[in-house]
């Protein structure tokens, strides 16, 4: 008796061809695109035989103030983990698994179960809109408590009243000499207390 992995193998097509799934491998937090640049790699020299697809490190674009301007950053969906498009057999489970800083597949130890394509799906195109419309470094809600931290009201605290994603602006409650006073403001110029 081995301590070789045994797999199931991959579904396949009418025409014997065997069929791509979404899988996700965790690794190091921090390493991500470096593991994406190495499995990308490999699928350049063809280490693969052709069959990883596609790899991607779930991001998104945030927007903050620092030093008083705004900066576009990008932010990982989920540190720590790669969405790899392949077939799973013994040699591309090696391949992947023997990458430094590659912890294993999610699922199974020698069984990894592949994402619904759905939800592969969703992850994907909510990647491509939060790349193309930049999103708040954070999500407020009404009653949250909050620390104006540019403009005119800085310095000051208030409470969230009103939230509008589509243009980006928030009404705050501020108190200015002992009274409440509503001022709105740019989800950039506060940050949650």
């Amino acid at each position: 008796m081995t301590n070789e992995p045994e797999y199931k193998a991959s579904p396949e097509l009418a025409g014997g061809a065997p069929v791509s799934r979404w899988y996700i491998v965790h690794t190091y937090s921090g390493f991500e695109h470096r593991v994406e640049q190495t499995i990308r790699e490999m699928m350049r020299t063809a280490q693969d035989d052709g069959l990883i697809e596609e790899v991607v490190v779930p991001t998104e674009k945030i927007v903050e103030l620092v030093k008083g301007e705004k900066k576009t950053s990008t932010r990982k969906f989920y540190p720590g983990y790669v969405m790899i498009k392949m077939v799973m057999n013994d040699k591309t489970w090696h391949l992947v698994q023997n990458i430094p800083r590659v912890t294993g597949f999610i699922g199974g130890k020698n069984q990894p179960t592949p994402m619904r394509d759905s939800e592969a799906q969703k992850i994907l195109s909510m990647m491509v809109s939060r790349q193309e419309q930049p999103r708040p470094k954070y999500h407020f809600e009404r009653g949250d408590d909050v620390r104006v931290i540019d403009g005119p009201f800085g310095g000051f605290n208030g409470v969230v009243e009103d939230v509008n994603y589509d243009k980006g602006k928030l009404r705050v409650s501020v108190s200015i000499f002992g009274r409440q006073t509503p001022v709105e403001l740019d989800f950039v110029q506060v940050s949650k207390n």
